[in-house]
């Protein structure tokens, strides 16, 4: 069957977020339906490349995950091409920011792939995230909470704006590791205090992937909120499992089953100091903001309404 001009889509992008706990790759068509664009998504890769692991406890990326890096790159570079993308972004978050190494590692990378990496900031971190938050919300004030592997990002929203963002060199990984200072700790605790009581914070929207898990946990059907003492119960149901049970009982990934518990304490910790009781969990990131920067560099769509899928 040939497909229509009408069914085809404007563009094939991708995205590559590089974590510290997990690399992504989602790759999306972009349809335009009446005054909405569409991101339909075609493929999604997760690979456990835990970079945080060595860059917490070191400094650098070993050798040996360095050449497992740019092999898995090199395959998602393939896959690309494949699929014809029209156009890609990678971006490197906590744990290559961190390592002493990367800009080593990412000129082997351009060298050996021609693929560019972009490095980015917690605060460019969260801008990205919030190209797409911002359309899961009401007139509610929000306390945003990002949580990654290496950093934890917080916004307010104020009427679907953002009036207060800070990121945090604190993450699942660092924070499992006890790779922390109270000094951090109480800058958190500080910052989502005094933000959420001046700009009269009522609910969180959380958003990485360990919120995402717990929340399907939960049971919790799309678009409704969790409240925090369901947070609670999960959390503590799964602090009760060994690790094996993590995985053979609740079917998490392994890199997932040993981070999930000191995730959700950043979470909770930040519900508690806003004093907030329920968070939406819309299970969008940072690769759906990447696809829809690059959307809008090739389309000038800042003024379109987008979804995600």
């Amino acid at each position: 069957m040939i497909l229509s001009d009408s069914t085809k889509p404007l563009l094939k992008l991708a995205a590559v977020d590089i974590g510290s706990n997990a690399v992504r790759c989602q790759i999306s068509n972009v349809f335009r339906f009446a005054d909405h664009t569409l991101f339909k998504r075609v493929e999604y890769i997760r690979y456990p490349m835990r970079l945080g692991e060595d860059v917490f406890a070191s400094g650098i990326i070993s050798r040996p995950k360095a050449e497992k890096f740019i092999k898995f790159l090199h395959a998602l570079q393939l896959l690309m091409q494949v699929h014809e993308v029209n156009d890609y972004m990678i971006c490197a978050t906590s744990a290559m920011r961190s390592a002493h190494n990367a800009p080593e590692i990412l000129a082997e990378v351009h060298k050996k792939l021609g693929l560019q990496i972009q490095v980015i900031d917690g605060t460019t971190e969260a801008d990205l995230i919030n190209m797409v938050i911002r359309q899961q919300l009401d007139d509610r004030n929000y306390l945003h909470i990002d949580v990654g592997g290496g950093s934890t990002e917080f916004n307010i929203y104020v009427n679907r704006l953002k009036v207060a963002s800070r990121s945090f060199e604190q993450g699942s990984i660092r924070h499992m590791q006890g790779d922390e200072s109270l000094e951090i700790w109480q800058g958190m605790q500080t910052w989502v205090t005094e933000n959420a009581r001046l700009h009269h914070v009522t609910r969180a929207i959380g958003t990485g992937g360990n919120i995402n898990k717990i929340y399907d946990l939960a049971r919790k059907t799309a678009g409704k909120p969790i409240f925090r003492k369901q947070i609670e119960e999960v959390v503590e149901h799964i602090s009760s499992l060994t690790m094996e049970e993590r995985v053979k009982v609740l079917l998490l990934n392994a890199d997932r089953a040993d981070v999930i518990v000191p995730a959700a304490e950043i979470y909770l910790s930040a519900m508690k100091w806003a004093h907030i009781e329920s968070m939406l969990v819309p299970q969008v990131g940072l690769k759906d903001g990447m696809l829809q920067m690059l959307f809008e560099r090739h389309q000038g769509a800042t003024q379109h309404h987008f979804k995600m899928e």
